[in-house]
């Protein structure tokens, strides 16, 4: 099985290409800029059709939550008409789309973890432009996979794992927020859910899924926990300080409360997501003790 994915360098591309060899005849083909263009309906068709793939993961994105209110065209460029024409050229060769979408096309207002069915309504341009990704990619597509999920890390690109660990390298105290909460999702158990999906999508398979990591935490006790898990393996550290949403002023409104209920996944795909302690945990001890890090974490002192 061939898969394409979108987003060549991305944290689910890279994981991707990192889990696929333990999936016997999976090949994973990721394409990006300069080749792909999303922004560029030619070029989107051209690339994909030429790949000949049995199935594409649409991962590419724009994803900058603060800069999307400043950019709104170029968002929705991006994430409804790149979105929509990934979906043509699945369509167009007749062969299935999973689609990757996000936490943020919620309002965050609800006391319970959001289902599918959950009404969305996003409060930022981002959370805006995906969830009209979602919409075009379903109305082009009959045969996709919407895939939401929530606050991804990894070893790779940016997030907020190595934000923190980079953090603490010079700081000996780390203001976090303590009143946004939702589930850290591992790239690596998003790449192992992907792969499950990819092989076994049939018509009951297709629709709205949420895929993010058990278990529930704030911004906060995340960045303590991967302070806690750092410093226990030689890696840098820092008191946390906790802060709220209003002390810490941004121009796009995150949601309050972003939970996923990922029930429907494990009913009919079969997937239990990891809790996102002992995740978070394997992402943080490798970036401690590799060179996937953007610096030898290992040699930096740590901080009480």
């Amino acid at each position: 099985m061939r898969i394409v994915v979108t987003g060549r360098y991305g944290q689910v591309a890279t994981s991707l290409v990192e889990r696929a060899p333990q999936r016997r005849n999976v090949e994973i083909l990721p394409i990006g800029r300069p080749q792909l263009d999303l922004t560029d309906r030619s070029s989107v068709i051209g690339e994909i059709v030429a790949a000949r793939p049995d199935v594409v993961i649409s991962a590419a994105a724009y994803t900058a939550v603060d800069r999307a209110e400043d950019e709104p065209e170029l968002a929705y460029a991006v994430n409804v008409r790149g979105a929509a024409h990934v979906a043509e050229a699945t369509e167009r060769i007749g062969i299935p789309i999973i689609h990757l979408s996000t936490d943020y096309v919620f309002a965050g207002d609800d006391k319970l973890p959001y289902g599918e069915d959950a009404r969305a309504a996003p409060t930022t341009i981002y959370g805006l432009t995906k969830l009209e990704g979602e919409r075009a990619v379903a109305r082009i597509n009959p045969a996709h996979v919407v895939l939401r999920t929530a606050w991804v890390y990894s070893p790779f690109g940016n997030n907020f794992v190595k934000t923190m660990l980079r953090l603490a390298r010079n700081c000996g105290k780390v203001r976090v927020v303590c009143d946004q909460w939702g589930n850290p999702t591992s790239a690596f158990d998003l790449a192992d859910g992907l792969l499950r999906i990819a092989a076994n999508l049939t018509g009951e398979h297709f629709g709205i899924f949420h895929l993010a990591g058990a278990g529930e935490t704030n911004w906060a006790n995340f960045a303590r926990h991967i302070f806690r898990v750092s410093r226990e393996h030689g890696g840098p550290f820092a008191e946390v300080e906790e802060i709220s949403s209003s002390d810490y002023p941004a121009k796009a409104k995150r949601p309050a409360s972003s939970r996923l209920s990922c029930d429907k996944a494990e009913r009919f795909l079969g997937w239990k997501p990891r809790d996102w302690r002992p995740a978070s945990e394997a992402v943080v001890r490798r970036l401690v003790h590799s060179e996937d890090a953007d610096a030898p974490l290992a040699t930096q002192p740590g901080r009480a």
